[in-house]
């Protein structure tokens, strides 16, 4: 049997604002459990308008307290935009909370706008931002390297994937 894995974007449609577009990546995750998908997967984007998942860890939280045993992750925190010890931390508690459930995606790409890419240093760094930006909020992390991707298939881009089970 050919295992399955979502990827979501948690879109802002013109029906939804940001609180419906989690609501529904959470009833996305609901139904695939019952249909028998092994994952899903929240993409990290940054300061788009039509995207709810900028607070990655948050919404993996989210999707896991309304699902009972599919596999919740990141499809790819971009380390450049975050301290890696306040992933570590985040997507370690998410483990805790939510045993042999929680998947990292790590990458090494910036992915973001030029916006978000010239605050994240501030970020990681606690320096004072200069006048007229603000601050960026940081996401999640782990330990033990699993795959590439939601259905275990290797890529390319740099990017890997982390178990969160904590030993």
């Amino acid at each position: 049997m050919t295992t399955l894995s979502i990827l979501d974007l948690v879109r802002v449609t013109e029906d939804t604002d940001a609180r419906g577009a989690l609501d529904n990546a959470r009833d996305i995750a609901v139904h695939a459990e019952a249909w028998g998908y092994r994952r899903i997967w929240v993409a990290e984007h940054h300061n788009m308008a039509g995207i709810a998942s900028a607070a990655t860890s948050v919404v993996i939280g989210h999707i896991a307290a309304g699902t009972k045993t599919i596999r919740v992750g990141a499809g790819g925190i971009m380390l450049p935009n975050h301290a890696p010890y306040v992933i570590a931390e985040q997507f370690g508690t998410l483990a805790r909370l939510f045993p042999g459930r929680i998947d990292l995606g790590l990458g090494r790409a910036p992915g973001t706008d030029q916006l978000t890419l010239r605050i994240a240093p501030y970020a990681r760094s606690g320096r004072k931002l200069p006048a007229g930006r603000s601050r960026s909020a940081g996401l999640s992390g782990s330990s033990r390297s699993q795959s590439a991707h939601p259905g275990g298939a290797g890529g390319g881009n740099g990017s890997a994937v982390v178990d969160s089970r904590i030993e």
